[in-house]
């Protein structure tokens, strides 16, 4: 009996000690994770020298605000062209997201419900797209474009947005509509619903989580996005944000301080909706990693 105890006692402190180990864990890569975004926000209150000091200060002796006022400033020029980057990113976003979603939740809805020749094939055939690194379609996209006649407008980047966001739109969605008990909307039917109705009046609320969390995907996707935006655009006032901002490079130096403001303030609005509608998006990639 003595043995049994001690036994389990070592069993639990053992188990006790995984727990600590796992913890540690977690706490050394959160800080990992975390560090970049507290060390650019330091930076973003350095003055050009005190940014550029060695050792560098872990949090600056005189912190300024001048970083920011620059970039929201609109009768300065940084200011005026940062506010019109920022305008045209969530011009671009937006759209991309309404777009994708209004397509994506009938298409998925048929993948979810209907049984049609080459449905599977089809359905793949979708998520192909985003199997590959974007650099590949890079040229064949801007040859079209050019031929649209789109190069230097927003409609190139939204429809370009579209070619890998809709597919994991789709693909989400899909996922929420296979969770949702067909009986439901059976039994809409029996009480005398068309099928039209029965979608939007039992799916839709019911795959409301799923179109938020997709929503916010299709934002965050075109939101951050880079090198097409960069190809496709060279007009100063039609960049986005992440192009945009390279205006604190330059050959000679660069704006430290200046860049890591404008990249802070860059992040604040997909921090903020990803923390308000974090649930949503967490329970879409579980649910459609494990349901087709």
């Amino acid at each position: 009996m003595t043995m049994e105890l001690s036994a389990g006692a070592a069993k639990r402190r053992g188990a006790g000690g995984w727990r600590w180990a796992g913890r540690i864990f977690l706490v050394l890569l959160l800080g990992f994770t975390v560090m970049p975004m507290i060390w650019m926000f330091i930076t973003s209150l350095k003055t050009g020298f005190a940014a550029m000091q060695y050792p560098p200060q872990w949090w600056p002796a005189e912190p300024t605000l001048d970083n920011y006022w620059r970039l929201i400033d609109p009768s300065g020029t940084v200011g005026r062209d940062f506010l019109q980057y920022f305008w045209n990113s969530i011009w671009v976003s937006t759209l991309t997201t309404i777009l994708a979603v209004v397509v994506a939740v009938p298409a998925a809805y048929a993948f979810s419900r209907f049984r049609f020749p080459g449905r599977t094939f089809l359905f793949f055939a979708v998520l192909l797209r985003n199997m590959f690194p974007a650099v590949v379609f890079l040229v064949p996209l801007f040859i079209l474009m050019k031929a649209l006649g789109l190069v230097n407008t927003h409609g190139s980047l939204i429809l370009t947005y579209l070619t890998f966001g809709l597919p994991l739109a789709i693909w989400l969605l899909k996922g929420f509509y296979d969770n949702i008990p067909v009986q439901l909307e059976q039994a809409a039917r029996i009480d005398g619903a068309t099928r039209f109705q029965a979608f939007f009046l039992i799916v839709m609320p019911l795959s409301t989580p799923g179109i938020i969390a997709t929503s916010i995907y299709s934002f965050i996707g075109a939101w951050n996005e880079y090198i097409y935006a960069y190809t496709f655009l060279t007009r100063h006032d039609q960049m986005t944000l992440p192009v945009g901002i390279q205006r604190f490079f330059s050959e000679n130096a660069t704006d430290w301080p200046g860049l890591m403001a404008a990249t802070f303030m860059m992040s604040i609005p997909v921090v903020v909706l990803f923390l308000v509608l974090q649930r949503y998006f967490v329970r879409a990639l579980t649910e459609g990693a494990v349901k087709h």
